[in-house]
């Protein structure tokens, strides 16, 4: 499966140092606004201990992580819904990723120009969150005006439809996001689906922290931030980006694990980011294994054995059979995939099984 999480912030917010962070491609970091012009984009691996635990029984001749792509966006001005900056450029690159990582300054540093002239994290958020909303309200209306004249003429479905994009112009229209009016999933997929709004797409907010403020959990920025963040039920992570460029430049786990340390840390920001993208969109992993390979396959958290036979080949969906199932605790404590067979721990699964995050499985298929 592609997926996609977007860098979103205002300039000099700590963007494209995040992103060289996280990604083996670095964005050049300038102190001036726009100096990410094209989208820099970055496959990384979803940190997954089960796979370390995997290789290690198994031995295999590779391993093969599960993998998010993080695209870093050009900064946002005010007037972007209006085509202000890089502002049309900016929202069409945002329509394309499945989830935003909205990063905050919430740091004083006078020697990094603030766009705004002033650190203020709930106004900066609040600046893209108008320009965002402002893009979805024209799409509403849009949608709005062609869905009245079918709703005049006597469409029932698109009288349900209309009354749906009506409360998305309202909350819109009270500042607020899409993402945070609650409505029956059916319905919102009807109204909303084919608009992929921007203010619908799952957030998670990071708040950029200087070293001291990190030691410490945060700072009064950050609560600021949290605060306001309530209403979207959106979780907040405190990284300090200029720490974790130093961290990823750190190749030896030991050094590595010895450097946060020093900091009180046991994992990087970066890894807790990372991790909280993918269960942003609803994603879990099953596994593969086998002695030329042990692989993690990203799936949607819900999916039955076929949809998930799919992702491999479409074959396994099309032509599939049944599901052979192990559990990660079983495999573990019987060492092999024959003793769990032996043992009876190895299930057999047919087309209405659910498939559950950490699953070890073996599909049968015929075309």
């Amino acid at each position: 499966m592609g997926l996609t999480c977007g860098i979103v912030g205002l300039p000099n917010v700590g963007k494209s140092t995040l992103f060289s962070a996280i990604s083996s491609n670095k964005a050049e970091a300038a102190n001036y606004p726009f100096c990410t012009i094209e989208p820099n984009v970055g496959i990384v691996t979803v940190p997954d201990e089960r796979l370390s635990i995997l290789e290690g029984l198994v031995n295999p001749q590779r391993v093969l992580p599960t993998v998010i792509e993080f695209t870093d966006i050009a900064g946002l001005v005010k007037g972007a819904s209006q085509g202000a900056g890089l502002g049309n450029k900016f929202l069409a690159n945002i329509r394309e990723v499945d989830a935003i990582i909205h990063v905050v300054r919430c740091f004083e540093d006078e020697n990094i120009v603030h766009v705004e002239g002033r650190v203020n994290p709930v106004s900066d958020k609040e600046i893209i969150d108008m320009e965002l909303q402002l893009k979805d309200l024209e799409s509403v209306d849009k949608k709005i005006s062609k869905t009245e004249r079918a709703a005049k003429a006597g469409d029932a479905k698109a009288r349900q439809e209309l009354a749906a994009l009506q409360q998305f112009k309202a909350t819109l229209e009270a500042g607020k996001s899409a993402r945070t009016l609650d409505m029956d999933p059916e319905l919102r997929a009807a109204a909303i689906g084919d608009l992929y709004l921007l203010t619908d797409k799952p957030v998670i907010y990071v708040a950029n922290v200087d070293e001291s403020a990190l030691a410490q959990g945060g700072n009064e920025y950050v609560d600021q931030l949290r605060a306001n963040v309530q209403v979207e039920n959106a979780e907040v992570i405190v990284v300090c980006a200029a720490l974790e460029a130093q961290i990823a430049e750190i190749e030896d786990m030991d050094e590595r694990a010895m450097f946060l340390g020093e900091y009180g840390l046991t994992e990087s920001g970066l890894s807790k980011l990372i991790r909280s993208s993918y269960y942003l969109l609803n994603l879990i992993t099953y596994f593969t294994a086998g002695v030329q390979e042990v692989r993690a396959w990203t799936i949607q958290k819900g999916w039955k054995a076929p949809q998930a036979a799919g992702v491999i080949h479409t074959d396994f969906e099309k032509g599939f059979i049944r599901a052979e199932v192990i559990k990660l605790s079983d495999y573990q404590a019987l060492k092999t995939e024959l003793a769990c067979k032996e043992a009876g721990k190895m299930s057999v699964e047919g087309k209405e099984y659910v498939v559950q995050d950490g699953d070890i499985m073996h599909f049968r298929f015929n075309v």
